[in-house]
């Protein structure tokens, strides 16, 4: 698990802030100069047309997309600072200019590394039907052109730099290293090496017309050839029409599939999936006698479970939705037809709308129509590899804010139970004949924390993750020692863990546990504190998400614990790896700071280096910090391994 270490630390020293209005003022004011810059980098193999609308583009993206970046945080990549600031003159002496400008020189070094990207136009700007391209120079352009074409892009850029920005050798270097240029130095003396043009004694032969493409000529491109390629695309429009023409004739026609697009193949195979006799249907008992009880025992109901033309619909959408069809999908879920005819497990009305549910062994789709057949949605989940716990609940309908939802066969009784209120009695949720739940409230997006229903079966916790399936919840140690939602203990560390469900919304979450690793005592006598880890796990498998929270015992009732560390597809806190590191710096009453630590059973010491330096032997870490300071965390396994801090 040594990939998985973290660094434990609070936030780093402000920083200034560059916004999107002072980004997007530099390249209004210097937009020539930077469009110069990118095109000078660019290679002058590509063509000079391509080359003068790359270098447009790449002007063009160099906005960024946040509302603000730190001047120590150009771009969400790796932390940059401007040292080129400090004494400059000149465009580069504005902190907005320095920051667009090596957000320019980084895309124009990764295009002219990227070489089979130019064998398409660039995405922005486009012009069609003309070339364009600067006024020629000189001789002495063309030879510094010839000198240029040699070089490298990072010598390019070390050129440009040193010529057209004035920069001196260190801040080019400087420059260069915060774009990515593995060797900044080599890169200043290939640009030494091209030999001085005589150019003029006022301005550098890189600020000439040559150079320009903000200057430009225009000229047509070969006109027979465009004329050719008009009238192939009206030849193959001609022959697109005959051909639906024909698809939709009579008597191999579409047939009443409502929202769905015209038939593109007719294959048996396909006909008997979208063939609504041939739908399977489980018997009302299946589930009772089933070897495993999932979907595939749950027995169709509904009121319109025999509406043939209802099915049919469905099952046409399903294939291939139409343009006003809204579909959605959950992560990693495939959205295309069924490979055979799938199961009906519900179709009827449900608040103001037909609702239909379908499932294929793999996925469940949701066919829901309003005002017959207007206004479809149709909805996938991957579900497969479902068992008794998992596949408790599918959801049936949304609407202002609340979801009805249709149980299992086999679900009994059903309450509603506030995650974050442990010691409230559940309420008892009421359910017609087929299983369809009473309106549940959603759970409010922009204050999740005041309050998170969640639904009980039995023994079994679900709660809505904005999917079509509840996620399961569990508490306890992963593998063996996991276990439903039940007793004081479990219930108390939900309330302060519920919360945090609101970042695992729309990842195909299957199921959640909480398991608290560790307990700690806190210094100067502040009381205790528990340690949890958090795993929601996927239908598909990848794309776990793992919290690791400190959860002192003085926090409001209710009141989530502080992430000491994320991270997304690690199988820490899992079956296959049930053990993990993390840490926090606490501050204490008296207003000093410590670097507390925990580890799950199998550790039996922690080592701290970097910016606090310390050891334990034990499972606990505490050491007197400074605030702000970082910290890297290793352990000792009571097998001998080593294991670092969740991340």
């Amino acid at each position: 698990m040594d990939q998985h270490q973290a660094t434990v630390a609070t936030d780093d020293e402000t920083t200034g802030l560059i916004d999107v209005e002072q980004a997007e003022a530099a390249i209004v004011e210097h937009y020539p100069r930077l469009v110069r810059l990118a095109y000078l980098i660019l290679p002058p193999g590509i063509g000079r047309t391509r080359r003068v609308l790359a270098a447009h583009a790449l002007a063009q993206r160099a906005l960024p997309r946040n509302r603000g970046y730190g001047t120590g945080h150009p771009d969400p990549h790796p932390d940059v600072e401007l040292p080129w600031q400090r004494g400059t003159k000149g465009p580069g002496a504005d902190t907005g200019y320095a920051y667009v400008r090596l957000r320019v020189l980084r895309l124009a070094l990764r295009a002219a590394r990227q070489r089979p990207w130019w064998q398409r136009p660039p995405a922005l700007p486009q012009v069609f039907g003309l070339r364009l391209f600067p006024r020629s120079g000189g001789a002495d352009e063309l030879a510094l052109e010839k000198a240029l074409s040699e070089l490298s892009g990072p010598g390019r850029a070390a050129y440009v730099l040193l010529e057209l920005e004035q920069l001196d050798e260190h801040e080019t270097r400087a420059l260069l290293r915060a774009a990515g240029v593995a060797d900044a130095r080599d890169a200043v003396d290939e640009a030494e090496s091209v030999p001085d043009p005589a150019g003029s004694r006022d301005e550098s032969l890189l600020e000439s017309a040559e150079f320009d493409p903000c200057s430009l000529q225009a000229r047509p491109t070969d006109l027979m050839r465009r004329r050719q390629h008009l009238r192939a695309v009206l030849v193959a429009v001609v022959a697109l029409v005959v051909c639906g023409t024909l698809l939709g004739m009579p008597g191999r026609g579409w047939g009443p599939s409502g929202a769905a697009a015209p038939s593109y193949a007719r294959n048996p195979a396909s006909e008997r999936a979208l063939d609504p006799d041939r739908l399977t249907r489980a018997a009302p008992d299946a589930w009772r006698t089933a070897s495993r009880a999932d979907f595939s025992s749950w027995p169709a109901r509904g009121d319109r479970v025999r509406d043939t033309a209802l099915l049919r619909r469905a099952l046409a959408v399903w294939a291939r939705p139409g343009g006003s069809v809204r579909v959605s999908a959950t992560m990693g879920t495939q959205s295309g037809p069924p490979s055979g005819p799938p199961q009906l497990l519900f179709a009827g009305e449900v608040d103001q709308l037909t609702v239909v549910l379908l499932y294929d062994g793999l996925r469940v789709a949701r066919y829901a129509e309003a005002r017959a057949g207007r206004a479809v949605a149709l909805d996938f989940a991957r579900l497969d590899a479902a068992d008794a716990g998992t596949s408790t609940a599918l959801v049936l309908s949304r609407t202002d804010g609340n979801v009805r939802y249709l149980t299992a066969p086999w679900v009994r009784h059903a309450w509603v139970r506030d995650l974050l209120h442990p010691a409230m009695a559940p309420r008892a949720l009421r359910r017609t004949g087929d299983g369809v739940t009473d309106p549940v409230r959603t759970v409010p997006r922009l204050r999740p924390c005041r309050g998170w229903p969640a639904l009980q079966f039995g023994s079994r916790l679900v709660a809505d993750l904005g999917e079509l399936a509840p996620a399961r919840l569990t508490y306890g140690t992963p593998g063996a020692g996991v276990r439903d939602v039940a007793g004081r203990a479990a219930r108390v560390s939900w309330a302060r863990t519920g919360c945090r469900l609101a970042m695992m919304r729309a990842r195909g979450v299957r199921s959640v546990n909480a398991w608290r690793f560790a307990a700690q005592a806190l210094p100067e006598a502040g009381g205790h504190a528990a340690w949890l880890c958090t795993r929601a796990d996927t239908w598909r498998g990848t794309g776990s998400k793992v919290l690791a929270q400190f959860q002192p015992w003085d926090t409001r009732r209710g009141k989530a614990g502080a992430i000491a560390a994320s991270a997304d597809n690690s199988p820490a806190c899992g079956p296959r790896e049930p053990r993990v590191l993390a840490g926090v710096l606490w501050k204490a009453r008296s207003g000093h700071w410590y670097l507390l630590a925990a580890g799950s059973r199998q550790v039996t010491g922690i080592v701290a280096t970097g910016g606090v330096r310390g050891r334990s032997y034990g499972r606990g870490l505490t050491l007197p910090a400074k605030a702000g300071a970082r910290a890297d965390l290793r352990a000792r396994l009571a097998n001998g391994d080593r294991m670092g801090s969740l991340r």
